[in-house]
């Protein structure tokens, strides 16, 4: 069984586009399957509760099928970030918790591919003394980077990347997903951003998703590739 903590450069980086595209590649193979988004905000009522579309992105793709409880254990309404959604609704994160379901859910739930999709960035808070890079950090997990290339994002990819490998965990791959056409435009000098972060980033690039008109796990999944992992 393989699993991997994916985090991003940034909110709106592509994490579930990226995740969900892994998952359906894998699906492709033959392999099973399950994506878990343990917090979520932003999420919609529904007449089964509050239900989040990045969740309900990665349980599309999680093979055997699963409830959304399996994916998505800590839901909240608000679009804001995790901690302070977590503070209005009188529920403080706590990684003991956090990483307790996520033990259990792995052992009952083995799959040949298992991403974990964390929210924003590596030092998202989760609290006042913890921060979202603490689930990988307990459940030693390696890690996906899924960098959202725009302007800036050569600093916030290498920045991302020095962090995770500075807490002691293992970069498994980046994906490269494109948030602004525009950054794409230039052909030459997007691919000689991609070349920069190919050179500084120690990790395999698991693949560059361009930017699609309609993004969805079946239009992304042929840019990506699994074997490096």
């Amino acid at each position: 069984m393989s699993v991997y903590f994916v985090t991003g450069t940034d909110t709106d980086a592509g994490k579930t586009l990226a995740t969900s595209a892994l998952l359906y590649a894998a699906k492709r193979q033959q392999l099973s399957t399950l994506g878990l988004k343990p917090i979520a905000s932003g999420s919609q009522a529904t007449s089964d509760g509050l239900r989040n579309s990045d969740a309900l992105a990665l349980q599309a793709q999680s093979v055997p099928p699963v409830a959304y409880t399996t994916v998505n254990s800590i839901t909240f309404e608000p679009a804001i970030a995790p901690h302070l959604a977590a503070i209005e609704a009188g529920r403080p994160l706590n990684i003991s918790v956090i990483t307790g379901i996520l033990r259990e859910t792995l052992n009952h739930t083995p799959r040949d591919l298992t991403l974990i999709e964390g929210a924003g960035g590596w030092r998202v808070p989760l609290n006042e003394r913890e921060d979202f890079c603490d689930i990988p950090n307990v459940l030693r997990l390696p890690v996906i980077l899924v960098v959202g290339l725009k302007l800036g994002c050569l600093n916030h990819a290498q920045l991302t990347a020095e962090a995770i490998i500075a807490d002691g965990l293992t970069l498994a791959g980046w994906v490269g997903s494109v948030v602004d056409p525009a950054f794409e435009a230039d052909s030459a000098r997007f691919e000689a951003n991609i070349a920069h972060l190919n050179a500084k980033l120690a990790a395999p690039c698991l693949g560059v998703i361009p930017h699609l008109n309609a993004p969805s796990a079946a239009a992304a999944h042929p840019y990506l590739s699994l074997e490096p992992l």
